[in-house]
């Protein structure tokens, strides 16, 4: 998950402030070495009460007084385990890291007088900044008074997200020399060719499912439209923390466009099912407002697993997908129908190559090997005692717990 920087006092190299996007899998591993490098005694936002990897990082990187903070960096890194993109920087030098795999996105732009680094491509046509190329995976970028320069600390072994051109990406934005929105409009043309269907209009779920509407409408023949309109002052619904506020926040989130849709045969694109809560809600208000016929095309394949890489899905038990065929969630939902593309058509729409993806999410492959269930789990910080020392200042110690880590086990 993208996180709030975090900041510690470094010993040989001042402030430490660091940024990261992603997820780490080895945080218990992580907490022990901060422990054995350098004592019981919680440093930065550690003793602050701050149970995020990004602090566990920052409190690795900063530690060292022996070495600075590009030395360390580079035996630090090494020891990470998961998706991280990294931004981190002392009073004279920016960094820049991102793990082997090259889960999350990472690029390298250049304004007339400096560098830029972002998450991604957009970011840089905002400042004004030419694209120059993505941080390699393994690779450590410095940036100085004197230029930039670049190191390796691991081959590259890659396996980007393929959800980042599914969901999860800007559209506008280019991941390994593939345009998203290509590649969603690509998606959206082979789930018309994989599940093709008679209907009077195609609309999507706005905004990520309209570039696959797009795609899916041009391919198919049947005309496009907007049947749903959206409150933009609602955020993603997915991630809200109970199954009301997620109820609540789709009712907010989109309205039907009565005139459009009344007495049509619809096909409705989105780009993906978690647990069905978005789309049940949605097909009971397109039939209220007169829809003759709502068919369901979603532009991934079916969520089946949880990811221990960055993204806050569902574990194993609530994710519809999950003991219902596509058939049995069709009728769940209350759709006359159901398609979901194939994870082969998917990952072709990327023109990435299959062996360089992470679709661990759809097919429960993952690419980085994960520790004992007991040692998963984004809250694996929040739950029992660890060795970092007594609580300082009435605040409690950090802690370790399955947290999602048991999801692998849930029915």
């Amino acid at each position: 998950m993208g996180e709030r920087p975090a900041h510690a006092r470094g010993d040989a190299s001042g402030t430490v402030a660091l940024g990261h996007n992603g997820n780490l899998t080895n945080s218990a591993e992580l907490v022990n070495l901060v422990a054995e490098r350098y004592g019981s005694q919680r440093r930065g936002e550690l003793a602050r009460g701050n149970t995020t990897d990004t602090a566990l990082v920052t409190a690795l990187l900063a530690g060292d007084a022996d070495h600075t903070l590009e030395a360390t960096a580079l035996e630090v890194l090494p020891r990470l385990r998961g998706a991280f993109s990294l931004v981190f920087m002392d009073e004279r030098t920016l960094y820049a890291a991102r793990d082997p795999q090259g889960v999350r996105p990472l690029v390298l732009g250049r304004l007339e007088r400096g560098w830029v680094v972002a998450s991604e491509t957009p970011a840089l046509d905002i400042v004004g900044a030419s694209f120059v190329r993505e941080v390699e995976p393994g690779e450590l970028i410095a940036i100085d008074a004197d230029g930039l320069r670049s190191q390796r600390f691991a081959p590259t072994e890659r396996a980007g997200c393929v959800f980042e051109y599914v969901y999860l990406a800007r559209p506008d934005t280019t991941i390994n020399g593939r345009s998203v929105h290509a590649a969603r409009v690509e998606m959206g043309r082979r789930l018309a060719r994989e599940y093709p269907v008679e209907a009077d209009l195609v609309i999507p779920v706005p905004e990520s499912g309209t570039p696959a509407a797009v795609g899916y409408a041009a391919e198919s023949g049947i005309p496009f439209g907007q049947g749903l309109t959206k409150n933009a002052y609602v955020g993603r619904t997915f991630i809200q923390p109970s199954d009301t506020l997620r109820q609540l926040g789709i009712r907010l989130k989109l309205n039907p466009l009565r005139d459009v849709i009344r007495g049509k045969r619809l096909v409705v694109v989105d780009d993906s099912i978690v647990r069905g809560n978005t789309q049940r809600a949605l097909i009971r208000m397109l039939r209220e407002a007169g829809a003759a016929e709502v068919h369901v095309r979603i532009s991934s394949p079916p969520v089946k697993w949880p990811c221990f890489y960055g993204i806050d899905f569902a574990s194993r038990a609530e994710l519809i997908a999950n003991g219902l065929s596509p058939d049995e969630i069709g009728q769940s939902l209350g759709a006359d129908t159901l398609g979901y593309i194939s994870t082969e058509g998917m990952i072709a729409a990327t023109e990435q190559p299959a062996s360089q993806l992470c679709a661990a999410c759809f097919t429960g492959k993952y690419p980085i090997e994960l520790p004992p269930d007991d040692q998963l789990g984004k809250h694996l910080l929040e739950q029992a005692e660890l060795p970092l020392g007594a609580p300082e200042d009435g605040l409690r110690s950090l802690s370790v717990s399955a947290g999602g880590g048991g999801a692998l086990q849930h029915p």
